[in-house]
């Protein structure tokens, strides 16, 4: 059956059991990629996954229960699941539903145009010539790839909430690889959007020339920097520790800024923002995984932690309000805290003026290793890393091979200046992104020959 009547059996099988405080919570997504490699469609996959989630409190405990067979015997056995769990729990922490007839703002982008498979292979067999066309250092190992994705939500509650959210996203993917001797190097380029507005061909020999520029790379020297984090690498840094911004984290000793708000724990350069509306960001979101609505906040504002991230249980624990920011890994997963688009926000300088103000450095545009040389509770970093060094205010000779080490809250703190153009870089669990402008950083460890 559909959603909309499965909706509807639940309903009925809720207050059959005279259960009053109840929620169903639905998502479905479909997804498809192309790969073409060497000429070739490498791989193709289709695939389409979801279910439903049916929360209940039952004497002041939640019960969980899940499905992905919307039928109505399982209408019936759900509820009858999730009253049981309730049942054994034995947590004492206090649960709570979302209040229906709240305001939600718009999504200010028009869902994305999803290409037929004829395209996606035509996309992913053009990006093979035109890379192998970008230079003849480009060699076998070189790939494209087409992605499709659409995911839907709804939520409603015997509160009164009853809402649904679609959300529509394109990407193409470009790997290029490049042999000149016996060295070889990669790069790739990522555009998520429509694809009616993708310059293919600038994507492709994007990929192409920075895979080149890192041809004959040395090892940087060791020693104590002024560093630029480019923009979509801080971003993915950024990604690493931003658990340090849920405030559940910071309840449970997990996160250095726990009593932080309200202080200064950044350079007055530095604002972040969470933002659900991002303009960069096709997944958009109105309302989070409980329902409550979603607004663009400043989580640093000037250097300022101004707050944490809440969902309702959190708020209500340490007598906040939610921010907006519950969030499910997949439908049966539990509720957690996560951001939408968290952004650190443009400074006033060119790329080129960045590079200025930092005189004698290194430029990182890669990290490796971020799961094994990354604490994120402590904030502690030691990772792999490639890039350029600035030599007189230019960005001159390519580097690898060497580990840039500090604390990402001791880089806050560092952070002089920023460039002016916002890159976005990590994806994170559910509908979650990072971005960020390239930033200078002053005084970080660098271990190389």
């Amino acid at each position: 059956m559909r959603f909309e009547e499965f909706k509807e059996a639940v309903t009925a099988a809720a207050k059959q059991r005279g259960l009053t405080d109840y929620e169903l919570y639905y998502s479905s997504s479909e997804s498809t990629e192309v790969e073409a490699f060497m000429h070739e469609i490498n791989s193709f996959s289709s695939s389409v996954e979801g279910g439903a989630c049916f929360r209940c409190i039952v004497d002041g405990k939640m019960g969980y229960a899940s499905t992905e067979d919307l039928s109505a015997e399982e209408a019936e056995g759900i509820v009858l699941r999730a009253a049981e769990n309730a049942a054994v729990l034995e947590t004492a922490e206090q649960e709570f539903l979302s209040e229906g007839g709240k305001t939600y703002q718009k999504v200010n982008t028009e869902p994305c145009p999803l290409p037929e498979t004829e395209e996606l292979v035509s996309r992913a067999l053009k990006g093979q010539d035109l890379l192998y066309a970008a230079d003849e250092l480009v060699t076998d190992g070189s790939a494209t790839s087409t992605v499709t994705m659409k995911e839907n939500l709804a939520i409603c509650n015997s509160r009164g909430l009853d809402l649904s959210h679609s959300v529509t996203g394109a990407g193409y993917i470009a790997v290029a690889v490049v042999k000149k001797g016996e060295e070889m190097n990669d790069s790739f380029e990522l555009k998520v959007g429509p694809f009616d507005k993708l310059d293919q061909e600038a994507l492709v020999n994007k990929a192409v020339h920075d895979a080149i520029s890192k041809l004959g790379a040395e090892v940087a020297p060791t020693g104590n920097y002024p560093v630029i984090f480019e923009g979509k690498t801080m971003a993915s840094l950024l990604m690493t520790f931003s658990g340090s911004f849920s405030a559940e984290n910071a309840r449970k000793g997990l996160s250095r800024l726990q009593g932080k708000e309200g202080e200064k724990i950044a350079s007055e350069n530095v604002t972040i923002l969470d933002d659900p509306f991002y303009p960069d960001n096709l997944l958009q979101m109105p309302f989070d995984a409980e329902g409550t609505p979603t607004y663009t906040k400043a989580v640093v504002d000037k250097g300022e932690l101004k707050t944490l991230l809440y969902n309702l249980k959190t708020a209500a624990a340490l007598g906040k309000e939610s921010t907006g920011n519950a969030s499910k890994r997949s439908y049966d997963a539990p509720v957690e805290i996560r951001p939408f688009t968290l952004a650190i926000q443009a400074g006033d300088l060119t790329e080129e003026e960045l590079l200025a103000k930092a005189g004698n450095g290194v430029y990182i545009d890669s990290l490796q290793g971020m799961h094994a040389g990354a604490n994120p509770i402590s904030g502690d970093f030691s990772l792999q890393s490639a890039g350029y060094l600035i030599e007189d205010g230019k960005k001159t000779r390519a580097v690898k091979a060497f580990t840039v080490a500090g604390n990402f809250f001791d880089v806050l703190k560092n952070i002089t200046a920023l460039s002016d153009e916002v890159k976005l870089g990590g994806f994170g669990a559910s509908i979650t992104s990072f971005a960020s402008p390239a930033v200078l950083v002053e005084g970080l460890s660098i271990a190389g020959k």
